[in-house]
């Protein structure tokens, strides 16, 4: 699977845009606030739909303008696809594959399989459950659209029942009406535990080698889910805590409040581990992202890696570049001496300035040389 082409008008910093990709190594440097990171994030739009930065659309469109379009082309085992996507103002986007309309955008899911790697994701381990939670919802939206489709209701019927618990606080002859949203909340919320669960396993299983070699054989990583329900019990916790969810105003137990642990030689590294170890497994998890999803899709995905680099040591560095050697990579970085010291093979290199994007037609051997 690779992306072979993007074009931009109207997005963000980018007036108009026409870009080209190699189907290895692609290397946009630049100084920061350029444009880099905008070429990134449109190329994942057209996968998922959203930003991976959670920005909204009317705030990807150029300054003094109505709307932005983004059209990419990806080819995806030997078949073609263009994908064109309309962000508006002031009105829902619009999404078309191969010139024809989708109705709804999780249709777009699957069509392109991203990973998405930034200096963010390295705080994965510190940060709070809500982005672990986020990193399996990305994936398996992508992976799944029978988790997909689980996930949009049992969100949906999550705000409902929120709304619900609001309105029986002042109006007690609703109560009686929780009952028919908590079944639904059930029937979703055990299929979503279930299906993380396999997901967290899935990954459990190719993490442990990557995180060994990563740590230098000193350290050993297990993951598992961890639900705030027991296994047949989530309509039981929604009962117990009923009054409280009142008083609340909001639901407290299920899928959305759940979280992954990270063990690693016995030590819960959420919260007792150093920033070294955190980090290491936050790369880890990446790495074994990318394995699976390969696995799943008997394809590579695209990997999209957003000035990664420079937040990691030498070995990190070293791992990772050797690790994506047999996938479509689009690289974001201030310069190019991470790749030269590691001798890394850069097949397109691009200059970014202002908004503008230039072909760096320099032969990778001079490259070399110069350093």
């Amino acid at each position: 699977m690779i992306v072979k082409s993007l074009k931009l008008k109207n997005y963000r910093n980018y007036d108009l845009l026409n870009l080209e990709f190699d189907a290895v190594t692609n290397i946009f440097y630049g100084d920061n606030a350029q444009g880099k990171t905008n070429i990134l994030e449109a190329v994942y739009m057209t996968g998922t739909t959203k930003s991976h930065r959670g920005t909204k659309d009317r705030d990807l469109i150029r300054f003094g303008e109505e709307e932005a379009h983004i059209e990419t082309v990806v080819e995806k085992k030997g078949v073609p696809f263009k994908i064109d996507m309309h962000l508006k103002k002031n009105s829902p986007k619009g999404i078309a594959i191969n010139k024809i309309p989708i109705r709804k955008a999780s249709e777009l899911f699957g069509v392109i399989n991203i990973v998405f790697f930034s200096p963010e994701d390295l705080n994965i381990i510190k940060d709070g459950p809500s982005e672990r939670r986020r990193f399996i919802d990305l994936e398996l939206s992508q992976l799944d659209k029978v988790y997909l489709s689980d996930l949009s209701n049992y969100n949906r019927i999550v705000n409902q029942r929120n709304k619900l618990l609001k309105d029986i606080y002042d109006k007690q002859d609703l109560y009686e009406t929780l009952d028919v949203w908590d079944m639904q909340l059930v029937t979703y919320g055990n299929r979503i535990i279930e299906r993380r669960k396999k997901f967290i396993e899935q990954i459990n299983d190719i993490v442990g080698g990557i995180h060994e070699k990563l740590s230098g054989g000193r350290e050993s990583l297990n993951l598992s889910y961890e639900s705030g329900v027991k296994e047949d019990s989530f309509e039981h916790a929604l009962l117990k805590n009923r009054e409280r969810d009142i008083r609340m105003k909001s639901t407290s137990v299920g899928p959305h409040r759940d979280d992954i642990c990270f063990i690693c030689d016995d030590l819960d590294i959420r919260k007792f581990g150093s920033q070294g170890q955190q980090r290491t497994a936050a790369l880890s998890l990446k790495l074994a992202e990318i394995e699976l999803v390969k696995q799943e899709i008997k394809d590579t995905p695209i990997l999209l890696l957003d000035d990664v680099l420079s937040e990691l040591d030498k070995h990190r560095q070293n791992y990772l570049l050797d690790s994506i050697r047999d996938i479509q990579t689009l690289i974001t970085c201030t310069g190019l001496d991470d790749f030269v010291n590691h001798r890394f093979s850069i097949n397109k290199i691009l200059h970014v300035e202002q908004g503008h994007v230039v072909a760096d037609v320099r032969p990778q051997d001079d490259i070399f040389l110069q350093k």
